[in-house]
């Protein structure tokens, strides 16, 4: 590629980026979020410890200013909170840059709409004979609530853990670039693992309705009927039937209430949006130079998830594609990295909750493919290595581990070797 080219194709990049950044607001809360993650991260690069900046949960993409309705998608923010931990139990400091009132580190084991955190209380009744209670653990949920204390009270202790909210795409974008680019001075220390379900789509602001979209074509009929034609200095004839009959159509419209009414006041909404910008090459090239980035897929259809991540990686030329099944995302992810073969990271058999029938206990773990995606090499699960578990396969229920606890030590591994490549460029100059 020429230069002229590669000069053109980064200007592009620039123009969309400023584009996209002018015309839509920043969140009010960004100067301090700034504020708080500049500080988090200059205190753990002078102590030349690595930081992830981990995304999570969904972006929202609202449909008016004043926001009523929004759209949205099933994320709940498990990946990005449950590999929090494991960041931390690595040693890495966290930023964990999440949707508003998604799942939390540590507090995501009691905020599950499955494990109210009240379902692990009981109230007792305290020793002194005085008639008052006190609430407790209850004693078949200490030791785990105890352990899970005791890790959060030491990311806090420690100062390893900042958490920062976003709840729209815009404001989700304004607050990773912001954060990224405060990320630099770490160099190759800084880790970006981008596990947030980004929208793919959303409104412009220029577009967007100020105030809450109707259903109904009633507030056009009482704008046009405010309108200067509707102004007159006659009374009006209480007793004319075409008053009385233009009131009933008047209350008509405003009562959403009427399954039959006179006059048909329902109205279609139809929605024009926008594709989001691709900023990943942005981040790449220019947010977060010397960080390594992972960025996740998902997919539906297992035929087109590892050519998906491949194209990714390819497109952006950024470190790690984590490639995952809806339908399997808790049993396995496929990494995909330059130079490197598809690995298979899948839940060790012996750690489901139940037998898959014989001949399926092969050993779990990162399956790496050698055969590339033509393959037919197999695993006990008759299941080429290089190709997705069936789900008919997969027992009812969570896997009795996390798959969370075997990716972090993966992308650990990776990231150990970026900063020994670093090292060693930086040698050479």
């Amino acid at each position: 590629m020429s230069s002229n080219t590669t000069n053109t194709s980064a200007s592009s990049h620039e123009v969309v980026e400023n584009a996209y950044f002018s015309s839509n607001p920043p969140p009010k809360a960004l100067p301090q979020h700034v504020a708080a993650a500049k500080a988090f991260i200059n205190q753990h690069a002078a102590a030349n410890r690595r930081v992830v900046l981990v995304t999570s949960g969904g972006t929202t993409v609202p449909l008016e200013k004043q926001t009523v309705r929004f759209i949205d998608n099933f994320s709940a923010g498990t990946r990005g909170a449950t590999s929090a931990e494991y960041f931390l139990e690595s040693g890495y400091a966290v930023i964990f840059l999440h949707r508003q009132f998604s799942l939390l580190p540590y507090s995501r084991h009691y905020s599950h709409s499955t494990d109210c955190f009240l379902d692990f209380l009981h109230e007792s009744p305290k020793a002194d004979g005085s008639g008052s209670s006190s609430v407790v653990a209850n004693p078949a949920h200490q030791d785990k609530m105890l352990r899970v204390l005791r890790k959060y009270n030491a990311a806090k202790r420690q100062n390893l853990l900042l958490m920062l909210p976003f709840l729209t795409i815009t404001d989700y974008l304004h607050e990773l670039r912001a954060v990224a680019q405060l990320m630099r001075p770490l160099g190759p220390n800084g880790l970006l693992y981008l596990a947030a379900a980004v929208s793919d789509f959303f409104v412009p602001a220029d577009r967007m309705s100020e105030h809450k979209i109707q259903s109904t074509d009633a507030t056009d009929l009482f704008e046009k009927q405010q309108g200067p034609t509707a102004i007159t200095t006659e009374p009006r004839d209480p007793s004319s039937q075409q008053q009385q009959q233009q009131q009933q159509q008047e209350e008509e419209a405003f009562d959403n209430f009427d399954s039959s009414p006179s006059v048909q006041r329902s109205k279609r909404l139809v929605i024009d949006l926008d594709p989001v910008p691709k900023f990943l090459k942005n981040l790449v090239d220019g947010w977060a130079p010397e960080g390594m980035i992972v960025s996740f897929k998902l997919e539906t259809d297992p035929g087109i998830l590892v050519r998906k991540a491949r194209y990714s990686l390819e497109r952006y030329q950024h470190h790690l594609v984590i490639g995952n099944l809806l339908s399997t995302r808790k049993w396995e992810v496929v990494f995909v990295a330059p130079g490197r073969d598809d690995a298979w990271i899948r839940v060790p058999f012996n750690r489901r909750k139940k037998t898959l029938g014989s001949g399926s206990g092969g050993a779990g773990g990162v399956e790496e493919s050698k055969t590339g995606e033509s393959g037919s090499s197999s695993n006990n699960n008759n299941n080429n290595n290089n190709k997705p578990l069936d789900p008919a396969t997969l027992p009812e229920g969570e896997p009795e581990i996390e798959i969370e606890s075997l990716i972090i030590p993966a992308v650990e591994e990776l990231h150990s070797k970026h900063i020994a490549l670093a090292a060693e460029r930086n040698g050479s100059k």
